[in-house]
C-alpha cells in the first residue's frame, strides 16, 4: 500500500466525519431553540417536493448498451438519476433567478 492509497482513505474518513458533523452540530445547536427546526423542516420538505416532481417527469428509458455490462443500468435507477439531474437543474435555475432578482432589488433601492 503506497502513500496515495493512505491519503485516499484519510480523505474518505475526513469527508465522512465532516458530513456527520455538518448534520449533527446544527441539530445540537437547535436544541436551544426548537422553533428554528421548523424552518429547516420546511426547507427539507420543499427539496423533497422538488425532487418528487422531477422524479415524476424523469424518463425511465435505458438504452441497450447501458443495460448490459459494465453499467447494468435498470429503469428504476435511470429514473432516479434523471430525477436527481432534473432537481439539480431546477435548483440551479432557481438560484440564478433569485440572484438576479436580489441584484435588481438592490439596484432599485
Amino acid at each position: 500500500m503506497d502513500s496515495i492509497d493512505i491519503f485516499i482513505f484519510v480523505a474518505e474518513g475526513l469527508i465522512i466525519i465532516g458530513a456527520v458533523l455538518a448534520i449533527v452540530m446544527p441539530l445540537i445547536k437547535s436544541l436551544d431553540n426548537p422553533a428554528s427546526l421548523v424552518k429547516t423542516g420546511i426547507g427539507v420538505a420543499v427539496l423533497a417536493v422538488v425532487f418528487f416532481i422531477a422524479y415524476s417527469i424523469a424518463d425511465a428509458e435505458v438504452l441497450p448498451k447501458y443495460a448490459a455490462d459494465p453499467f447494468n443500468l435498470t429503469p428504476g435507477l435511470s429514473k432516479f438519476v434523471g430525477g436527481a439531474l432534473l432537481t439539480t437543474y431546477a435548483l440551479f435555475i432557481i438560484a440564478i433567478v433569485g440572484i438576479v432578482i436580489t441584484e435588481i432589488n438592490k439596484a432599485i433601492k
